[in-house]
C-alpha cells in the first residue's frame, strides 16, 4: 500500500478552475448530460471499492454508462480527477458552536481524520505533500485555526500544530492500514502468527541476552491497549505545556 500517486499531477491551473468551479463547461458535442459533481463521485465510489489502482478514465466512464472520451469533454485526465477526489472526500465537519477548546478541537480534528483514512484508505496511497488547495482544504484551515488561536501561538507554530498531529494520524492510520492488509494476505490471525514465532522467542528470551524484553508483563503487547489514543493525548500534552509557557 504503498504511494501510487501524487496531488498536483496534474494541470494545476485547470484543477483550480474545476476546483473553485471557474473553469468553461464542455462546449464540444452534445448538451452535457452529467455534472462534474457526478464524475467526482463516481471515481470515490470505485476508489472505495476497488483501491486507487482501478481508478482510469475508462474505469470512471464505465460506471457512469458513458464513453470514455465523453468524460474528457469535463476534464483533462486522471490528474486532475484525482485532486477533486482528494477535495471531495475531506469535506470538513462543520465546527461545533461553542466548542470546548483547543484541545478538544484537535482531538476531534484527529480522530475525525482517522476515520476518513478508514472510510477511504486509498488516501494512504496518495502523496500529498504538496497540495491542490481547493474549497475543502481552505475551509478545513479557516475551522480548525480559528478552534486554536486561542493557544496563543504564532501563525508557523499554529500551522506547526496542525502538521504534527495530522502527521502523526496520518502514520497511525497506515500502520492500522498495513496491519490488516498484512492479515488478509497472509491469511493468519494476529493469534496464529504470533503463536508460530512463539517457540523461538521464548527460547531467545530465557537466555539471558534480552533481560528488558524477558521481564516485560505478559500483557505490554496487548492489542486492547490504545496506542492512538495514548500518542495522541501525549502530543497534546507537550502543546498544553508550550501554551501554558506562553501564558
Amino acid at each position: 500500500m504503498t504511494s501510487t500517486e501524487t496531488s498536483g499531477s496534474g494541470d494545476i491551473a485547470r484543477t483550480l478552475d474545476l476546483l473553485w468551479d471557474n473553469g468553461p463547461r464542455p462546449s464540444r458535442g452534445p448538451k452535457p448530460g452529467l455534472t462534474l459533481d457526478q464524475i467526482v463521485e463516481a471515481a470515490v465510489r470505485v476508489a472505495d471499492t476497488e483501491g486507487l489502482g482501478a481508478v482510469t478514465m475508462r474505469r470512471v466512464a464505465t460506471e457512469l454508462g458513458i464513453g470514455t472520451m465523453t468524460l474528457y469533454r469535463y476534464l483533462p485526465g486522471k490528474g486532475e480527477l484525482l485532486d477533486l477526489m482528494l477535495d471531495r472526500v475531506q469535506q470538513p465537519t462543520p465546527a461545533d458552536h461553542g466548542a470546548p477548546g483547543w484541545r478538544a478541537a484537535l482531538e476531534r480534528m484527529a480522530y475525525e481524520t482517522l476515520t476518513l483514512y478508514r472510510r477511504h484508505p486509498w488516501l494512504i496511497q496518495v502523496n500529498q505533500t504538496r497540495p491542490i488547495m481547493g474549497p475543502a482544504a481552505i475551509q478545513g484551515m479557516e475551522l480548525i485555526l480559528g478552534q486554536i488561536k486561542p493557544m496563543g501561538l504564532t501563525d508557523q507554530e499554529l500551522i506547526g500544530v496542525v502538521v504534527t498531529v495530522d502527521g502523526y494520524v496520518t502514520g497511525a492510520a497506515r500502520s492500522q492500514l498495513y496491519h490488516e492488509e498484512a492479515e488478509r494476505k497472509s491469511g493468519l490471525t494476529d493469534a496464529e502468527f504470533w503463536e508460530a514465532q512463539l517457540p523461538v522467542l521464548e527460547r531467545e528470551l530465557a537466555s539471558g541476552k534480552y533481560p528488558l524484553m524477558a521481564t516485560l508483563s505478559e500483557d505490554a503487547f496487548d492489542q486492547s491497549f490504545d496506542h492512538f489514543g495514548f500518542g495522541l493525548q501525549s502530543i497534546l500534552d507537550g502543546f498544553e505545556v508550550l501554551v501554558n509557557r506562553r501564558a
